[in-house]
């Protein structure tokens, strides 16, 4: 059961407030969408921030079902030579994307190895040929991790950001080192890295 006055909107806010570090006129858009305000996502986070630190609120996966519900879909992940479980929510401003808790082998008290949005199963991904088709929200890591190999992972400035490193044509068509920007796993933005 969803936590009193903290569902699946608060938690959309959220994941929103994130990401108007990088992308705000975005996040203004989608925060209307959802029918809430500026202050309704300052609210939403800060409530959120309070229930993680309380040590009433439940831990690892649990923690995403009390506010979200049970998850849509679960189902096991190799990892190497690990079995992993992962579970996924839909989110309603997100159609084409899940987001999906990795939670690690139940041997070692299948902790949370990793929370983000992942493209839905039956949606195909965007198609990524060129540096204008990354485009900010339109895709997601492995999505770009598929069409620019062999991209390099590396973590982000914080707990819900990641990087990835690849190599793209500029638009002169001459190959160039890039660095992707995501938060919970959506693409952000995309700048170039200096040579050496």
């Amino acid at each position: 059961m969803a936590l009193h006055g903290f569902a699946t909107t608060e938690f959309q806010l959220v994941l929103l407030r994130r990401m108007a570090d990088f992308q705000p006129e975005l996040v203004e858009q989608a925060v209307r969408r959802l029918g809430s305000s500026r202050a309704e996502l300052r609210e939403a986070n800060r409530r959120w921030q309070a229930m993680v630190r309380s040590s009433r609120f439940p831990r690892g996966a649990q923690r995403f079902a009390a506010v979200l519900g049970p998850p849509q879909a679960t189902f096991p992940r190799r990892i190497g030579d690990l079995t992993c479980t992962a579970q996924q929510w839909a989110l309603p401003i997100w159609p084409e994307l899940s987001f999906e808790v990795l939670l690690g082998p139940a041997e070692s008290g299948s902790p949370v190895w990793n929370e983000w949005l992942v493209r839905a199963a039956g949606t195909p991904p965007p198609a990524l040929r060129t540096l204008a088709d990354l485009t900010p929200w339109s895709c997601v890591v492995s999505d770009v991790a598929a069409a620019f190999p062999p991209a390099v992972p590396r973590e982000g400035s914080a707990p819900t950001r990641w990087q990835l490193d690849f190599t793209a044509p500029d638009p002169s068509g001459l190959p160039r080192s890039w660095t992707a920007d995501f938060t919970w796993g959506l693409l952000q933005e995309v700048r170039a890295n200096e040579p050496g």
